[in-house]
């Protein structure tokens, strides 16, 4: 969801157990700036596994009937009465993108409320927006994996090399400060 800049798109491409890529944006002038502009990511949207769609994020799950392994939404700020608003309730996480995912799909996204997942929360610093972000990952099941483990499924799985993560990368960005993991 969202994601029109390509990053996202761009890192999930280079899992070899990717069978597709749907990156649904709302903004085509966005999805065709950054695809001429950003050299970075233009591979991203050349790429023979991503499936492009211009919708609404919500609109197109509703009417998707397939489930996905991984959902991520890289979405603009939930600004009520924004584009993206509708993307950050409760209703929608249970409704319409819960029973999108597989039993053992997995849901990222910069914001979210603890109410039917178990949750990891994480930062990084986000080098196109110069700025450090916070996001969570969100599963039924709980994150129980090591630095070693996720090496070893990133070499297992990936083609080429990740541009940021690595297990140590992952397992440090979700040690919060005191008044982060108090929020």
């Amino acid at each position: 969801m969202g994601g029109g800049e390509g990053s996202a798109a761009r890192e999930a491409l280079k899992h070899r157990s990717i069978d597709k890529v749907v990156m649904c944006d709302i903004d085509q002038e966005v999805v065709d700036f950054c695809r001429k502009y950003l050299t970075v990511n233009q591979e991203a949207f050349s790429h023979k596994k991503l499936q492009l769609v211009i919708n609404d994020a919500k609109a197109e799950l509703e009417k998707r009937k397939e489930k996905f392994d991984i959902i991520v939404g890289d979405l603009a700020d939930p600004v009520e009465g924004g584009p993206c608003y509708q993307l950050y309730t409760k209703s929608f996480y249970e409704k319409i993108l819960k029973p999108r995912l597989t039993d053992n799909g997995i849901f990222v996204t910069q914001v979210i409320s603890e109410f039917t997942f178990d949750v990891i929360a994480y930062t990084a610093h986000v080098p196109s927006f110069a700025d450090t972000w916070g996001w969570v990952m969100a599963s039924d099941h709980p994150f129980l994996m090591n630095a070693q483990d996720i090496d070893e499924k990133i070499q297992n799985r990936i083609k080429g090399d990740l541009f940021y993560l690595n297990g140590a990368s992952l397992l440090s960005s979700t040690t919060l400060n005191k008044t982060l993991s108090q929020s």
